[in-house]
């Protein structure tokens, strides 16, 4: 006959398994539902990223073309190109010094625009401009005249 003692030892531990398979239970639900819930904000946090790089490229393409509508409105954008700048002097047949005058900037400044070193500011391509529709007959009567 089984001894008292060992019938309730086991009897004990059968309801203590029981007991905790429950609670593993209960704790592997709520894990899932961890897991799904952090699945969802890294969802969630990674489209909001997305949305947000969009958004910065769409306000940086859209910046400059607020700021050419803004110079537009005063005075037309110029564009410089150092080749044009070289080609006009050659054509006119001035140094890089006297075309400097024209412009109201030194000979060297000249020559390190049209070596790509160096680009004119706003005000000096106004001045660019100013030049580039001169004739050689009124380059001659400017520099002439200084």
């Amino acid at each position: 006959m089984p001894n008292i003692a060992s019938i309730l030892k086991a009897e004990i531990s059968r309801v203590a398994r029981k007991e905790v398979r429950a609670e593993i239970d209960i704790l592997k639900k709520a894990s899932a539902n961890h897991r799904a819930s952090i699945a969802a904000l890294r969802r969630q946090v990674s489209a909001l990223e997305k949305e947000l790089r969009r958004a910065a490229k769409g306000s940086a393409r859209r910046a400059p073309a607020d700021d050419a509508d803004a110079a537009g409105e005063s005075e037309p954008k110029r564009r410089f190109s150092a080749a044009r700048l070289a080609a006009h002097r050659g054509k006119l047949g001035l140094s890089a010094a006297s075309y400097g005058k024209l412009v109201g900037v030194s000979g060297q400044t000249i020559y390190h625009w049209e070596q790509g070193k160096a680009r004119p500011r706003a005000a000096q391509l106004q001045r660019l401009a100013a030049v580039r529709d001169l004739g050689k007959q009124e380059v001659a009567e400017r520099l002439g005249a200084e």
